[in-house]
């Protein structure tokens, strides 16, 4: 079998490589990030080792960890906290969703110095939370009125942030034009001027056919965002009303890969017509209510998702708990509920198991053992995998130049 370093090399090979250069830089920081830019080796493993039930199957966002949770405005315009990530979307079993979060709480807590007997109380409080739930039958949502401490005080923060802020902290004004910061951190320029053409001409079009909106594309750049996604194309554009008040947007487009869970399922997946199709398809199955301008499209022949880059979209950033052990008990039962509810709203859609069956193995509770042994040791597995990355990181064989 290779080894982990061309494992990882093998699978980023066709990205671009400036700025692949700048997901092995961020994987290097520590064991999470390592952890959130290799779902590949986790899903390779876990085939490999054959060791949990694959039933009940569930629609998965594919990736869940502890920063895959977040706030975003839906297309009604009300702030909500839920999952938001699906790029690795796909029916799976869920309890590979499930192992791969509560690994996740295993690194990062390690990564925060927290016990590990505190830590494995967290994942089991997870996996207990996320069964009660399930075995109730019914979904919930969190949104500012419903939630309570840290998440509500996080959703009333975000929801105070205004579109012309964002637009401020992204732009620059110069000689009385506005156009996109460039910071090289954030987003970088398009070096090739036909290719801007092409894409602003492309948005244009998309906006008057399918949402009518009299916006036009004024500046486009490469955005930088994510760790997992980094290499794959990902553009955001300024677009400005044509008429009445001057008004700006922000568009987010950012190409759709295939789900590195797949070619480990045994079970038969939909025929997308692309692979955005699956990514919006399942996030508007598994979400209460989705972002607005959230749409599938093909462009030159290749697969994006495109939605609205907003002031509301962020994330509770799991490292300032520390040694909270009040409020990490709090957020990881609202994610607990959050994911639960995610696959109830979602069953019995194209093959996915139905309520009864979710409810069924919700009470059997069963596997939450197995689901905890395993995560316990792929979380030091991942800690000498990143070992081995962080040496050949730092002796230069990911350099891409």
């Amino acid at each position: 079998m290779p080894s982990v370093t061309e494992r990882i090399q093998n699978f980023n090979s066709n990205r671009i490589p400036v700025y692949t250069a700048l997901k092995y830089q961020a994987m290097a920081r520590d064991p999470f990030y390592f952890f959130r830019g290799t779902a590949h080796l986790f899903y390779e493993d876990l085939a490999n080792a054959n060791t949990l039930p694959t039933l009940p199957l569930t629609w998965v966002c594919g990736d869940l960890h502890l920063e895959n949770f977040g706030s975003y405005k839906g297309d009604n315009r009300l702030v909500y906290f839920d999952l938001n990530d699906f790029d690795e979307s796909s029916l799976a079993p869920a309890t590979w969703e499930l192992t791969r979060m509560v690994t996740s709480i295993f690194v990062a807590l390690h990564s925060m110095e927290v016990a590990p007997a505190e830590a494995k109380n967290m994942a089991l409080l997870f996996l207990k939370s996320y069964s009660t739930v399930l075995s109730k039958g019914r979904s919930r949502y969190i949104e500012p009125q419903t939630a309570k401490g840290l998440v509500r005080s996080f959703l009333l923060k975000v929801g105070e942030r205004k579109q012309k802020d964002l637009v401020k902290e992204r732009t620059i004004r110069k000689n009385g034009d506005i156009g996109l910061l460039v910071d090289r951190k954030r987003l970088f320029s398009i070096d090739d001027p036909s290719l801007t053409t092409k894409l602003s001409e492309f948005v244009n079009t998309w906006m008057v056919n399918v949402h009518h909106h009299r916006f036009q594309v004024i500046d486009a750049g490469f955005r930088i965002a994510g760790t997992g996604s980094l290499g794959v194309k990902r553009y955001l554009f300024l677009l400005e009303r044509l008429q009445e008040e001057r008004k700006y947007l922000l568009l987010d487009m950012k190409q759709a890969q295939p789900s590195s869970l797949q070619m480990h399922l045994s079970n038969q997946q939909p025929a997308w017509l692309s692979e955005a199709q699956r990514v919006v398809t399942v996030q508007e199955y598994m979400q209460n209510i989705s972002p607005a301008l959230l749409r599938p499209v093909l462009f030159n022949n290749e697969s994006y998702v495109i939605k609205e880059m907003q002031p509301t979209d962020d994330k509770i950033n799991f490292s300032t708990l520390q040694n909270r052990f009040n409020d990490m008990e709090a957020v990881l039962q609202n994610m607990a509920m959050l994911t639960a509810s995610a696959q109830l709203r979602s069953s019995g859609r194209q093959g996915s198991a139905n309520a009864d069956e979710l409810i069924a193995f919700g009470r059997d509770g069963a596997w939450i053992q197995p689901i905890i042994t395993y995560a316990g040791e792929y979380a030091n597995q991942v800690k000498a995998d990143y070992d081995k990355y962080l040496a050949a990181f730092t002796s230069g064989y990911f350099d891409t130049h």
